[in-house]
């Protein structure tokens, strides 16, 4: 049985998804041994996706939580209520990566999907660096924010067009500070190499913009038609599969570039000295922080509901 009429029915407009969606996947299934400090680099990554928001291009901030602790969830929905997540899927269940992959990449709504593991940090202008290479570059499929070695097989497509259109070469163009900040995190152990002797890496120069080829599926940002032509991805574990994506985008021909600068960084399962972001308040406009000031928030509900009853209850 229904009684008056639904609120919502008067509302005009509804809010539109931005044409960017952040989609990270996070598990922290309890906070000790090798998780011990995940909850507070899970942190650093939802802090550093708000504090390098650009206006020019808004995004929202989907985060697809495969079943964590109840510590970790008690934070995504402290965030989500701060506005710092704008759509949090709490899975029952861990279905893995690739599992949150199908679902996230069906999901995601607007031109772009950007994609992050649950231990990535982001610095200012990673988004705009990614957008340029999608702008300038032709039959983009993916763009990582930052340079690092990857195979070669798994981006042979953009080889052959970079080969073919005489816009690759290959030489020691990655400074060994950019290459070890992610081969230390990965556990790689420095060599005793000249630390002034950049790394070999291939490049390419097209349009007078420089980007590295290849790409990795820990961060990327790809068309949403794109990823929605390859899934649903076959998902068996965990942690496993995600060569599936690489290989497919290949197999589409399309470009997997890398920016120049090193503009997302990996932290792992421990923080270091630098893996600071400043946090930003959530910020209300001036009429919502006065309509949820607590006598008048409570008047108003107090009101809302004495209306409703005198309309549709007949109660004095």
């Amino acid at each position: 049985m229904r009684i008056g009429h639904n609120p919502a029915r008067f509302i005009e407009k509804v809010d539109q998804p931005a044409e960017i969606a952040v989609a990270v996947v996070n598990c922290i299934p309890f906070l000790s041994g090798y998780y011990e400090q995940s909850l507070d680099v899970l942190k650093v990554v939802v802090e550093s996706l708000n504090a390098t928001r650009e206006k020019a291009h808004p995004y929202d901030v989907m985060i697809f939580d495969n079943h964590s602790c109840a510590e970790v969830r008690n934070y995504l929905k402290e965030a989500s209520d701060q506005g710092k997540i704008q759509c949090l899927i709490l899975s029952e269940q861990n279905i893995g990566k690739i599992g949150a992959w199908n679902f996230m990449f069906g999901a995601a709504q607007g031109k772009y999907v950007v994609f992050s593991d649950g231990d990535i940090g982001f610095r200012p202008g990673w988004l705009s660096a990614s957008l340029e290479l999608f702008d300038i570059f032709p039959n983009v499929g993916m763009v990582t924010a930052r340079p690092l070695q990857t195979p070669k097989m798994y981006s042979s497509a953009t080889f052959e067009w970079g080969l073919r259109e005489k816009v690759l070469e290959e030489g020691r163009f990655l400074s060994r500070e950019v290459f070890w900040e992610h081969a230390r995190s990965i556990e790689r152990l420095e060599d005793d190499a000249d630390p002034n002797l950049p790394v070999r890496m291939p490049r390419i120069t097209y349009s007078g913009k420089v980007a590295y080829a290849g790409a990795t599926h820990f961060q990327f940002m790809a068309r949403r038609e794109i990823l929605q032509k390859v899934i649903p991805l076959p998902s068996e574990q965990p942690m496993r599969g995600e060569r599936a994506l690489d290989i497919a985008i290949n197999q589409l021909g399309l470009l997997r570039l890398m920016t120049e600068q090193a503009l997302v960084w990996h932290m792992g399962n421990r923080l270091n000295v630098n893996d600071k972001v400043e946090v930003r308040p959530a910020r209300k406009s001036i009429m919502k922080r006065i309509l949820w000031l607590p006598g008048i928030r409570h008047f108003l509900l107090w009101l809302n509901n004495r209306i409703f009853r005198l309309y549709f209850l007949n109660v004095e």
